[in-house]
């Protein structure tokens, strides 16, 4: 076996590991965070949402699987670096069109391998996620902390724009077209809209500086915000334009990054967590069925309850179950009565807001997961439901 190339990580605050270098050689940046999935890292690789983001894979063996031409989420790979700690050698499955650690030489992903990715995810969630540097070409670990501290910060990141679509594209229903919607692209991952067109619906997806009248245009029945990385404090322009969505009416669903811009277009605030939740298997309660579900997360901010998101950031850091849950109570805001539909049972984080007076809701977590789990797949159902309610709704009107 071909000896590899020794490296260096180095957290912000000074935390140091020594591994062997994976994909590719070089250096790179970003903020450190850690995925608890055991399968599903091409989808990883390739979401948007993980754009300057360091992913730390928690699950020993990665690359048992390799990679292939069917299961990525978007054109490339987003993550700004890799961390895994047992590489493998080979990767075995019938689906397989080549090996990760090529696929990520090829992409220029710096990565490192070797490194005790438990020791590095505990001192991630007792410090909280932070910047961190991965290099094959520094063996100095000060020299390199300096870089890192000079590096840019997640807070305050406005990122949509590096990670929208250029142009426009359509993506056409599964059998029987029934409703037309526009997805703003702020990160969309591709089963986005394929979970969409398995229920009729064709979806147009359109870049983040696309106006009102340009989702309009298209005959929308319905808007999408979709999933993306960044700082959601930092997105104005989407948050105005859900407004707009809002006042008009036109019924509206957002995924993660989007559920944070719709809860912001209500008049809530967002913050950032302690480490995020990401991977695959968070348990998340429904509050409208009571049901559990296990579902897949990739989100570092949340949107703030009211008077909660102190306590909500200081149980991660605690590692102890939350003393009291989140309110069940509705908040007046200038589009009427809104209230949490679903919360996190790790942490008690808001995961999804209703709204009671407009056609809008959210869920800040991923029922489109390709990889699964496919607990809350039935939440494309709402959305098409929601669209159903309003254009009957308007047909009766217009009677």
């Amino acid at each position: 076996m071909t000896k590899r190339r020794p490296a260096i990580l180095v957290l912000e605050d000074g935390r140091t590991f020594h591994g062997e270098a994976y994909g590719s050689i070089g250096e790179t940046f970003g903020e450190a965070v850690f995925n608890t999935g055991m399968t599903g890292y091409q989808e990883t690789l390739t979401d948007p949402s993980y754009h300057r983001q360091v992913v730390v894979q928690t699950a020993p063996h990665i690359g048992n699987t390799g990679v292939n031409g069917e299961d990525d989420e978007s054109g490339r790979i987003w993550v700004a670096g890799y961390v895994v700690r047992d590489p493998a050698r080979i990767g075995s499955n019938w689906r397989a069109t080549g090996g990760l650690e090529d696929r990520l030489a090829a992409e220029g992903v710096v990565g490192i391998a070797g490194v005790d990715t438990r020791a590095l995810t505990r001192h991630l969630r007792e410090r909280g996620a932070m910047r961190v540097g991965v290099s094959s070409v520094e063996d100095d670990p000060r020299a390199l902390l300096a870089r890192v501290r000079q590096s840019p910060e997640m807070v305050g990141a406005d990122l949509s724009a590096e990670v929208t679509t250029e142009k426009p594209y359509v993506v056409e229903a599964i059998g029987e077209h029934r409703f037309t919607v526009a997805a703003l692209d702020l990160g969309i991952k591709r089963n986005v809209p394929r979970r969409l067109a398995a229920r009729g619906v064709t979806t147009h997806v359109l870049p983040a500086s696309s106006s009102i009248d340009d989702l309009l245009a298209t005959g929308a029945d319905a808007v999408f915000l979709s999933p993306g990385p960044g700082d959601p404090a930092t997105a104005d322009v989407p948050v105005a334009l859900a407004r707009e969505v809002l006042t008009r009416k036109v019924p509206l669903f957002g995924i993660c990054f989007g559920s944070q811009i719709l809860g912001r277009a209500l008049g809530f605030g967002t913050y950032k967590l302690g480490y995020g939740h990401r991977g695959i298997n968070q348990p998340v309660l429904d509050r409208a069925t009571g049901k559990v579900e296990v579902t897949s997360h990739n989100h570092g901010f949340a949107v703030a309850w009211p008077g909660r998101e102190l306590e909500q950031s200081a149980v991660q850091f605690s590692g102890r179950r939350p003393d009291a849950v989140v309110p069940d109570q509705v908040i007046d805001t200038e589009f009427g009565g809104v209230e949490v539909s679903h919360v996190c049972l790790n942490d008690n984080v808001v995961e999804g807001l209703r709204a009671r007076d407009v056609p809008a809701f959210t869920v800040q977590y991923h029922p489109e997961a390709a990889a699964g789990p496919h607990d809350a797949d039935y939440l494309f159902d709402r959305f098409a439901e929601l669209i159903e309610g309003r254009t009957q709704s308007e047909g009766r009107a217009n009677a």
